[in-house]
């Protein structure tokens, strides 16, 4: 766990640069974040009422929803009403200052607004400009708001997800919020990386639509490959098997076999080392073309098994399985408090930065609701 001892001392990779995150909601605040954790000095700009994800709650603390605090470490908070001519003015002078804007407005907002990419570029031809957006900016869906459930929907991803017969389902977080956050991110690390070369801003679009459909991997490449519909297989592995949860005598277990040496492996520990030349399941083809009669062999031999025993004892020969765990039961985890996946100051608990640099790694500098008025100086943060 990172402890407050380790707090204050910037080491990020991204320290001096000048992020202005006007995003709210998901997508653009989880990419000012994962800047901010890597260094970056972050300085959020709410309207006067604050984050809609103050009020997404319960729990709450001090009157914040939890919701809002695990997406907005490592900023400082300043409240400007950007409608007005005040707070227009205001966001220029902080965009002068900034590398990177982060923002989710309607598209065309800015622009009435007059603070726009179109607008800005020309004066500030440095500035990276990060939207994150529901559909981008143009095209049959150009414009129109977005939102994870509704992408879940649009983009396959509700097909795929659910029992085998049952109905669609939403994924149970959101995924597609969360990967357009990342990609953002990324395209804001690319726009870096070329600005060193050319010293010029850029302007990258990422799109809750796109960043779902991103994830229909290996739907979308089966569905390439054989036009077949992809159809929902509850916990299994639409290519893979055995690689689905299975039953125990106690608590079930996932096992994940990928290759052909891991399921002899498994067969082996289990005592049944004849499935693993059995030619129904001799190779990943066809274990997955039988993968109803393997699963009912395999959970006959699992039936008098302690799922949580057997499952370390198959990582242990290198076979992956693990126990289902809840949430709790994952954050109180050992490797979790190992990987410093939990991050402490003060009353605040968050989850950590799952990538790790070994000379710039993340730090923690700065719990959610921090004040500020401006930037700090390039060393400072």
């Amino acid at each position: 766990m990172q402890t407050s001892d380790e707090q204050q001392v910037n080491r990020g990779a991204l320290k001096g640069i000048r992020v202005l995150d006007l995003s709210r909601i998901l997508g653009g605040p989880l990419c000012g974040q994962i800047l901010g954790d890597h260094g970056a000095d972050v300085l959020k700009v709410e309207p006067p009422q604050g984050d809609d994800t103050r009020t997404w709650g319960p729990p709450y603390r001090d009157g914040v929803a939890s919701y809002y605090y695990g997406l907005n470490r490592n900023k400082r908070i300043q409240f400007l009403d950007l409608s007005g001519g005040e707070g227009q003015q205001r966001v220029r002078e902080l965009m002068a200052e900034a590398d990177v804007v982060v923002e989710n407005f309607k598209i065309g907002t800015m622009e009435k607004w007059g603070i726009g990419w179109q607008q800005m570029q020309h004066e500030f031809p440095h500035l990276i400009w990060c939207r994150v957006s529901g559909f981008g900016e143009d095209g049959p869906l150009g414009a129109l708001p977005g939102y994870d459930a509704a992408i879940q929907a649009m983009a396959g991803i509700m097909s795929v997800n659910g029992e085998a017969g049952g109905d669609p389902l939403r994924v149970g977080l959101p995924v597609v919020d969360m990967v357009t956050g990342m990609n953002a991110v990324i395209g804001v690390l690319l726009a870096l990386h070329e600005r060193a070369r050319s010293g010029q801003g850029q302007l990258i679009n990422a799109s809750l639509y796109d960043s779902g459909l991103s994830l229909l991997h290996p739907h979308a490449a089966n569905w390439f490959m054989n036009g077949q519909i992809p159809r929902r297989t509850g916990n299994a592995h639409p290519n893979i098997y055995p690689y689905d949860v299975v039953s125990t005598g106690t608590s079930p277990i996932f096992l994940a076999v990928g290759n052909d040496r891991q399921f002899r492996l498994m067969c082996e520990h289990l005592g049944a080392p004849e499935l693993g030349g059995d030619e129904r399941f001799a190779t990943a083809g066809q274990r997955s073309v039988n993968r109803v009669a393997l699963k009912a062999l395999l959970e006959g031999l699992l039936a008098s098994r302690d799922g949580v025993k057997l499952a370390d004892e198959l990582m242990a020969i290198g076979v992956p399985a693990a126990p289902v765990l809840d949430v709790e039961q994952a954050l109180e985890a050992p490797h979790t408090q190992h990987s410093e996946m939990v991050v402490r100051m003060g009353e605040y608990r968050g989850l950590g930065a799952p990538v790790k640099l070994s000379r710039t790694p993340a730090t923690y500098r700065y719990a959610p609701l921090s004040q500020g008025t401006d930037f700090l100086d390039s060393d400072g943060g």
